[in-house]
This record gives structure tokens, sequence and C-alpha cells, in this order.
């Protein structure tokens, strides 16, 4: 039944298709009456949260019947500190996902551009929509980003360009030489985004760090998370790094104490236990391994990925695969709505995780 309201809703909404996370375990079971199922369907943490993190959460739990700090002072201070910059640099988000709305709803309005990649994160087309952006996509190279391809597509109507780095759901990623002369040839005027949430992971030489370009690109955002190598994922912590004058802009339509108390007090935490982050991080290096060995033993494709999670060629429809595990407790990520119908994205998790969920794989595709 169509939506009445429709007629009177902003024109991008009324067209606007919602974010579709990964399945949570609690409705599999529920559906199918089964237990102990296994989520390697949205990138998170197997080895959670640090335990400092969660003495922090135990320890701020009696103060839960006060407002927190609206402007997270502590949180931004850590933040700035750890990065080396001006906390007048940082604007907290109820998640990353919370900075990347507010960078459209700010830099992007009706019949102005935003330009992404093909196969890019879905958070990108969905707030740009939202306030009536006109969406240009890239296309893609091998499953990733294309600079020459975004330079080509950038207009005089372009004001924010978005890059995962790496990329989500494809795990590829763009070198610094490369990226680094894409953002140097973007005119000011166009805000440039590179969405480092799974920065922590990834170990190649010549993957950049792009906060430490910030002092050179007055209009580059750097956004980063809590929700991945930090395990804060429910949570939902996230922040981004700019220039002040552009974290002034975001700040102006940020909601109100968007990030809870126990959420800050964790994040700093965590945030000073980088032990944990290394050892998640090693955790993670040993399960991407396996499952690349296990998909590959089973002829099956992939896109090397250097985040947390495998995107696997199947070589047939995803759909009947995924409903296949689902109905042996294993929930992972199809992704036809990336224009991937063929691929299943697998997420790390722990070494038993990983093995069930190939061994359930392995006998699917035998049926």
């Amino acid at each position: 039944m169509p939506n009445r309201f429709l007629d009177i809703c902003a024109h991008g909404v009324s067209e606007l298709r919602p974010y579709l996370p990964g399945k949570p375990i609690e409705s599999l079971e529920r559906e199918l009456g089964i237990t102990h199922s296994i989520k390697l369907a949205s990138n998170e943490n197997p080895l959670g949260p640090s335990p400092q993190a969660t003495a922090a959460i135990a320890a701020a739990l009696g103060q839960v019947a006060r407002y927190p700090d609206g402007g997270g002072y502590q949180l931004r201070q850590a933040i700035a500190a750890y990065h080396g910059v001006s906390a007048a640099c940082v604007t907290l988000g109820n998640g990353s996902n919370d900075v990347l709305d507010m960078i459209a709803r700010v830099f992007l309005t009706p019949g102005m551009e935003s330009l992404f990649s093909e196969h890019a994160f879905a958070v990108y087309a969905i707030c740009s929509q939202a306030v009536g952006a006109v969406l240009r996509i890239a296309p893609a190279r091998d499953y990733g980003h294309d600079v020459q391809a975004f330079a080509d597509a950038i207009t005089s109507r372009t004001r924010v360009i978005w890059i995962a780095n790496p990329n989500n759901p494809t795990g590829g990623w763009l070198a610094r030489d490369e990226l680094r002369r894409f953002v140097e040839l973007v005119s000011e005027k166009i805000i440039v985004v590179i969405d480092e949430a799974y920065f922590e992971y990834v170990a190649e030489a010549d993957y950049p760090d792009s906060t430490r370009w910030l002092h050179d690109f007055p209009n580059l955002i750097v956004t980063r998370t809590f929700s991945k190598a930090y395990g804060l994922a429910g949570l939902r912590v996230g922040y981004g790094l700019s220039h002040p004058d552009v974290a002034e802009l975001l700040n102006r339509v940020r909601q109100p104490f968007n990030l809870n108390l126990l959420a800050q007090k964790a994040a700093i935490a965590a945030l000073a236990d980088q032990a944990h982050v290394r050892a998640a991080v090693d955790l993670n290096r040993a399960g991407l391994q396996q499952l690349v060995d296990g998909v590959s033993a089973l002829g099956l494709g992939y896109v090397p990925s250097v985040g947390n999670f495998l995107t696997v060629d199947l070589g047939r429809p995803a759909d009947a695969i995924d409903h296949a595990l689902l109905r042996r407790g294993i929930i992972t990520r199809p992704i036809a709505a990336y224009g991937l119908p063929n691929h299943l994205r697998i997420s790390v998790g722990l070494p038993e995780e990983n093995g069930l969920c190939l061994s359930a794989l392995r006998d699917v595709l035998a049926t």
C-alpha cells in the first residue's frame, strides 16, 4: 500500500530507499526457532571492546540520569591529542554515519551534485538524496575507486566528493600518492570526504593517513569510527576531522547531546588502549587470511580486501546462497544493492566462526 503522505514529503525522501543493515541475530533466531547463530554481516569486531572501555561504562552508570556533555569536551580533547590537531577540528557523531549526514546537510542543496563511486558505501547516496542533491556515480575500477573517473565526473555543480578508503563493501583502497594527487586537483570550493572507517586494519606501506593532510587542504574532511577496530559498534561513536571553519559549520547542525554519556566515556578509554586495538587487528589479519584460503579452496573468487571483511564472488545470484546459510544460522551480507548481485560480503569473525561459515558455505554450494 503506498504511503499516504508521499505527496507532501520532501522530493528526495519520496524516492529514497532506506539503508538495510545486517540481519540481527535475535531476528534470525526468532524467525527460525534456532539458537547459537553466527553473525558475519556487519563488519563488527569479534574481539569486542577494550576491558578499559567496559570498565568506564560501568563506572559511569550512576550518572545516566544526567545529560551528557553536549560538546563532548573530554572526548574531543582526547581525539585531538591522538591526531595532533586542535579540538576545534573535531566533530563528534553518533557513529561516523552521523557526521556524513551533517556534511550532506551543510554542503549539499537541491540541484547540487554529490559524487561517489560505483559500489561505494550506501550512506553517501542516502544522505545526499535526502537533501535533494543530484547523485553522480563514477565508474569503479577493479571494484574500487578510479580517481580519473572521479576527476572526469566533476562539474561546476559538484559540492561534495565521497571516498571510502578502504572501500566498503569491496575492501579495496587507494595508495597515498594517487589519492593525494587527486585531492590536490579538486577546487577548494568542493568538499572532499575521505571515510577511513577501516583505517586501523590496513597494513600496506603506501596506504595514507589522510588526517595528516588537514593542514594542506581546508576543504578536506576525514571521518573515523569507534565501531570497527575499537569494538564499540553498539554505542555508536564516530567523528570527523577538518579545518576549524568546516567543523564549526558541521557543529551548527549537530543535534544536541548526539553522543550519549556512556559512549563518550567508553570511547575515551578505548582510544587510550591501543594494545587492544593491535590485538583486534592481529586477530583480523589471521581471520581474513583464513577466509581467503577457505573460499579459494572452494573455487570461489573474491575481491582483495584490507578491511575486516571479504567480498566473495559466488558466480551465481547470491540470494539463494544467503537464504540457505541463514537456515544454518550463518548471517552474511548479500550486496546486490551495491550492484554486485553475485557477491556475499563476509565479515571476519573468531577463528571458529570463520570455520563454521566456510563449512556451511561448502555444504550449501554442494547441494
